[in-house]
């Protein structure tokens, strides 16, 4: 997405462009560790007023702990059969153990310079997508997950889960991409990305693919500003793309909100075809919408399992199933 600028430097040649990358990216990561108590605090506080209420992602397996009784199945060997529990009344009963082979949740926050940006009043796409990784962290750990980042952060089901993603982000040593690292998650994985994903559809779905090509299963969160959504721009405009720094000029910029809206529509469409293909689910969060209302959402998606189905349609701000809100 480009951001529209009044006073930017002109291009000069990809020498100069890479250096101001580099320059932009040093002084973005130092506005970051800035910001990154602020955000441990938000998250943790986000997480503790949506913990409440919420239900575990526990799961019938092999394990030492009771989970539940369920009703015997005809075919099931006999010796499964709770025969105390059963004597209670005319049924059969099956004992259910917990599951407790940890499961891995990788999350991966997109910290590239597109979502640094940020419309008057809002917060940077960046922290919100750090501050919703930061928060689900928090819960998924107390649920008994382990959660890591790609290439940044093995995953870990340490209680100070939220300190160690904030200092991994910190010390991340290159320049953050635009779309997740190519990485082999386990088959009993899950993957959340929470970016903006405003590359090129085909690069998307190609690295979609990749990702769940082990059998992983996966959530792509698109994280928005509202201009971003809406085109309110008029007048003169000059955008500028923050990654490759391509810059375009437009004289009447309300005359162009209309095919905007259109290749806006069309760029997710594709993306959640590409999801849906995979049983991945995809979602929309607006930057203006509060983070415990995105979290809530896509812990319980989690929870549920299963393909896009399960995802909630049109029915608020955190799950969008349509174009522009």
């Amino acid at each position: 997405m480009a951001a529209p600028m009044a006073n930017a430097p002109q291009k000069g040649s990809p020498e100069d462009a890479q250096r101001h990358a580099v320059e932009t990216s040093a002084l973005a990561a130092a506005d970051l560790a800035a910001a990154m108590p602020r955000l441990v605090l938000e998250a943790r506080r986000i997480a503790m007023s949506v913990q409440h209420g919420l239900h575990g992602r526990r799961r019938a397996g092999t394990g030492e702990n009771f989970w539940q009784y369920r009703r015997f199945v005809d075919g099931e060997p006999a010796n499964r059969v709770d025969w105390r529990r059963s004597a209670r009344d005319d049924h059969l009963y099956v004992r259910e153990r917990e599951w407790e082979a940890s499961h891995t949740v990788w999350i991966w926050p997109d910290l590239s310079a597109s979502m640094d940006y940020a419309s008057r009043g809002q917060a940077p796409k960046r922290e919100r997508a750090l501050v919703v990784a930061f928060a689900l962290a928090e819960l998924l750990v107390k649920g008994g997950e382990r959660v890591g980042i790609p290439e940044l952060m093995r995953p870990s089901a340490n209680r100070r889960i939220v300190e160690r993603m904030a200092e991994a982000v910190v010390l991340a040593p290159r320049l953050p991409a635009s779309l997740p690292p190519e990485f082999g998650p386990s088959p009993l994985s899950e993957i959340v990305l929470l970016s903006d994903f405003w590359s090129p559809a085909e690069e998307i779905s190609e690295r979609l693919h990749m990702l769940a090509a082990s059998g992983a299963h996966g959530h792509l969160v698109q994280i928005v500003d509202p201009t971003e959504e809406t085109f309110p721009f008029s007048g003169r405009i000059e955008f500028r793309e923050p990654e490759g720094g391509a810059r375009l000029t437009v004289g009447r910029a309300e005359s162009w909100r209309a095919d905007y809206d259109l290749k806006l529509v069309e760029h997710r469409t594709r993306i959640r075809a590409a999801a849906e293909r995979l049983g991945w689910s995809f979602a929309i969060h607006r930057t203006d919408r509060p983070a415990s209302e995105m979290l809530l959402a896509l812990h319980q998606r989690m929870s549920v399992g299963g393909g896009p189905s399960a995802m909630p349609k049109g029915g608020g701000h955190a799950y969008v199933s349509g174009g522009p809100a």
